[in-house]
């Protein structure tokens, strides 16, 4: 579903561990690793599309998490013009994605990225929580800092944002 400004539905996944770790992911046969994300299909709420796309790229069901927050609005990200694809119709611009934070309840072994027949990522880690921020691609940058200080203080009590700054303060 791409919207009349050209941002493309989607949903992200912070999944989280009981040391507040996050799921870190290796897109399939590239070097670059991300959070578990996906498109919103038509009829589908973004809870709804969560969960599938969980299912889908990493083998999860709603028995191994617990939804604990969704970002309040929409988080939005352009492609660089190398990444659009002129020749579609409507032309994706971009993607605009709603953030689940989840805790991982299941066991490791639950964890399957090779339930299909394409899978999205051959590879995961736990990392520490800002490690994304400094390792996502730059163009996703912005959207993985304002989900991740979004869902900060939920996990970390005393976490503050300093003003101005895109560092956290964990005193």
């Amino acid at each position: 579903m791409i919207d009349k400004d050209g941002f493309r539905a989607n949903v992200g996944i912070i999944l989280c561990n009981d040391l507040n770790q996050v799921l870190w992911a290796q897109r399939a046969q590239h070097d670059s690793w991300q959070f578990p994300q996906g498109g919103i299909k038509i009829n589908e709420t973004p809870e709804q599309a969560a969960f599938r796309e969980l299912t889908e790229e990493i083998g999860l069901g709603r028995e191994h998490v617990e939804l604990l927050a969704i970002t309040r609005s929409w988080l939005r990200y352009r492609l660089p013009k190398r990444y659009l694809r002129y020749g579609n119709k409507p032309l994706c611009i971009g993607q605009k994605q709603r953030w689940f934070l989840m805790r991982f309840t299941g066991d490791e072994t639950d964890v399957r990225l090779d339930l299909h027949e394409k899978p999205e990522f051959d590879d995961w880690r736990w990392v520490d929580y800002w490690t994304p921020v400094e390792e996502i691609v730059f163009f996703k940058r912005r959207v993985y800092e304002k989900a991740l200080h979004e869902f900060a203080p939920l996990l970390f009590p005393e976490y503050r944002k300093r003003a101005g700054s895109r560092e956290s303060s964990l005193s």
